[in-house]
């Protein structure tokens, strides 16, 4: 009998590592996800067919469809405050007059894609019902699959705690985060076949999740809220750094929702958190009201460069680095130096996080590359080169971003070039 038990769970756990394998590979979240998420615009009152089909239509008309912008997201309150006689959600029929399906058609006809949100506890961060973790798991879903929804953001409101009842936000968690992401992480794979969606893990980077995020979801909150000031984008992105080599093509680090257009962070801090999401490869997700977006922060979320390091095939996140004679990483400050690989170069992330002045470093001190003659660009002010290092003068909290590009190189050149980028840009 002990060796019959023994077998047992060794079977147990083959097939959990056996489903867990199958959520790896799914086809979905490849690369980073792009969209646009409802909290940060108007909180409760956004999550409504209006804007989300407003929001499909700002996708087009300011030309964020072509670059890659596809998810339309809806966050917290988009239900009534209770299920029905059956046990499923109710779309508040004063915000989805014709229920979430037309809706969801409607977006999929403009070529676009349609998220939810719910979340793992008793309740949603608002209050609204939650799948309480196993329980409602199946049922949720297939409501999902029912109104071909592509997206599904699964928070950790109100979930098992010691104390009791659970508060909103537990800090004495009763268990592993893990237990009551698997359920949904299930449902989600039963419909694949016919809908597939991305999971969208938001458990504030409890429990370490971002080293078994991939055998739950796609991508995973690695971090507490953005509340959309220079503390936040510093908080959350001076942490990306240490994590990066667990985002990969099928899941990514979220850094959490861009908070660009806040009136807490300036022009230069909205470059830097721009710059800096995408090149640690997290998705880009806009938390803005398209209808008030500034000319300025519209050029930065349109910048095809960056977007395209985000995108980059390869799906590497770029982390620190410290050249010689430089000081290392500061905990909870924006290191100056950052380096990824791309399926056709690197990129180089060049940070003024702490005090303005001049950058440059040696293409020979840049991780993937060695001492010889490069192409570059800077995507932020179109500035070409060649050359054997770079140089810039950046304002206090702004940012560079270069592709290198490796192929042609001559690698054994003795130059040293030079960029000087004007210090008033």
């Amino acid at each position: 009998m002990p060796n019959m038990n023994a077998a047992l769970k060794a079977l147990f756990f083959a097939l959990v590592q056996l489903r867990a394998a199958e959520a790896l590979d799914n086809g979905i979240g490849r690369k980073p996800h792009m969209g646009w998420s409802s909290w940060n615009v108007a909180q409760c009152d956004s999550a409504s067919a209006t804007y989300a089909i407003d929001t499909a239509n700002k996708f087009i008309s300011l030309g964020l469809k072509d670059l890659g912008y596809e998810y339309v997201n809806i966050d917290d309150c988009w239900t009534t405050r209770s299920r029905d006689g059956s046990g499923k959600l109710v779309p508040d029929p004063s915000k989805w007059p014709d229920g979430i399906k037309p809706v969801v058609d409607q977006i999929h006809e403009m070529g676009l894609k349609f998220g939810l949100y719910g979340c793992a506890g008793q309740q949603t961060c608002a209050g609204f019902p939650g799948s309480d973790g196993a329980v409602h798991a199946a049922s949720d879903v297939s409501q999902l699959a029912g109104w071909g929804v592509d997206f599904w953001k699964y928070d950790n409101c109100f979930t098992p705690c010691l104390d009791n009842p659970p508060p909103q936000t537990c800090g004495r968690p009763a268990g592993n985060t893990k237990t009551w992401y698997a359920p949904m992480r299930d449902a989600i794979l039963d419909v694949q076949e016919t809908n597939k969606i991305h999971f969208n893990l938001c458990n504030w980077g409890r429990d370490e999740v971002w080293t078994w995020g991939a055998e739950y979801g796609h991508s995973w909150r690695m971090s507490t809220d953005n509340w959309g000031d220079w503390a936040s984008v510093e908080r959350i992105g001076s942490s990306a750094a240490a994590i990066s080599d667990y985002s990969g093509p099928g899941g990514f680090n979220d850094l959490d929702m861009l908070y660009l257009g806040s009136s807490k962070i300036n022009a230069d801090q909205e470059r830097l958190h721009f710059g800096l999401w995408a090149i640690a490869k997290s998705p880009l997700v806009l938390g803005l009201d398209l209808n008030k977006i500034s000319d300025w922060t519209l050029d930065i979320i349109k910048n095809k460069g960056i977007i395209d390091i985000n995108q980059d095939s390869l799906g590497k996140a770029a982390t620190t680095f410290t050249p010689p004679g430089s000081q290392g990483p500061v905990n909870g400050k924006i290191h100056p130096y950052w380096a990824g690989p791309l399926s056709d170069g690197v990129v180089i992330g060049l940070c003024a996080g702490t005090s303005g002045g001049k950058y440059g470093v040696s293409f020979k001190d840049v991780p993937g590359l060695v001492d010889g003659e490069y192409s570059w660009e800077e995507m932020y002010t179109g500035e070409t080169g060649t050359g054997s290092s770079i140089e810039f003068d950046i304002k206090l909290h702004d940012m560079r971003v270069i592709k290198v590009t490796t192929a042609g190189a001559k690698v054994r050149g003795k130059g040293r070039g030079k960029a000087r980028i004007d210090p008033s840009l």
